[in-house]
């Protein structure tokens, strides 16, 4: 998480913490949430996921602000306002090891937040998060990657950022560059890929290696179909002969009712319905066309 400043010369106490909220502007409230995670998972506990009553708020300056120089005007003149932004309420789940969960609602709703939660890259405001083994997170595309180097460069430094070793990456290489079908264009920078090539890199990289839990963010929706097919064969790979749990968030309601068992419907921040992906996935779909 990105950390506000603590310290600014000749400021006054009162200025320094006005200082302390503009630097984290558009982050999450500090609250009484935790995330807990363990590495290594433990057999003894049932659930991959807890979620118990979770909620996400962020500060939201009144007005935009393009430099730290505005922002340090705004504090010392104490002409620096902010809105609540509840992202998250009151969300509450439990995954059990090697199910496959999907979470479904319109842009906006909270999804990519608790995936975040989830993730550990967010803390709540409130609430608790307990995951119980590893993650391999596919939350936002081109996240870890450098758009100005080489695809070969890329696998290393996304990798490393997973946390995987260099060797590991070095012996896993071809299997990662073999699966992406990307051997012709490794030394190509990245900013000329499209968005479907790196979606093959970052699924590659993260399912190198068996992971207690998947986390697959619309990273699927901008490949082509034949390679959407090869994602989804790894992932019942995956479910079948490794028991991975996987969260699993996409628009597309019949690949979510295919590929899932159970399903969580977010609405606007809040918990709309939780049960099997059939039932979910209907519920959905008739408020959608009802309303679109």
């Amino acid at each position: 998480m990105i950390k506000p400043a603590k310290t600014a010369p000749g400021l006054t106490a009162d200025e320094q913490a006005l200082l302390d909220a503009a630097c984290s502007t558009g982050h999450g409230r500090p609250g009484t949430g935790t995330t807990q995670g363990v590495r290594s998972r433990d057999l003894s506990n049932p659930f991959a996921i807890k979620v118990a009553g979770v909620d996400m708020v962020f500060n939201m300056a009144n007005e935009q602000l393009n430099s730290l120089k505005e922002y340090f005007i705004k504090v010392v003149r104490r002409e620096l306002f902010f809105k609540e932004f509840c992202a998250l309420q009151g969300i509450s789940l439990e995954v059990r090891h090697g199910d496959v969960f999907g979470i479904v609602g319109t842009n906006g709703s909270g999804k990519s937040t608790l995936l975040k939660i989830i993730a550990g890259v967010l803390e709540p405001t409130r609430g608790s998060c307990v995951i119980n083994g590893s993650i391999a997170p596919l939350i936002e595309l081109g996240a870890g990657f450098d758009h100005e180097l080489s695809a070969r460069e890329n696998i290393y430094l996304n990798g490393s950022l997973l946390g995987y070793s260099k060797s590991f990456l070095r012996e896993h290489f071809d299997a990662i560059v073999e699966f992406a079908e990307l051997r012709d264009f490794l030394d190509l920078p990245l900013k000329n890929y499209s968005s479907g090539m790196v979606a093959r890199i970052a699924f590659s990289i993260a399912t190198v290696i068996v992971p207690d839990i998947l986390i697959v963010d619309e990273t699927l929706s901008v490949g082509d179909m034949f390679f959407q097919e090869k994602c989804e064969n790894r992932i019942n790979e995956l479910i079948s002969d490794h028991g991975t749990t996987v969260l699993f968030v996409s628009h597309d309601i019949t690949q979510v009712e295919r590929i899932c068992k159970k399903a969580l419907w977010v609405d606007k921040g809040k918990c709309r319905m939780i049960g099997t992906a059939k039932q979910v996935c209907e519920a959905y779909s008739h408020h959608q066309e009802r309303d679109g």
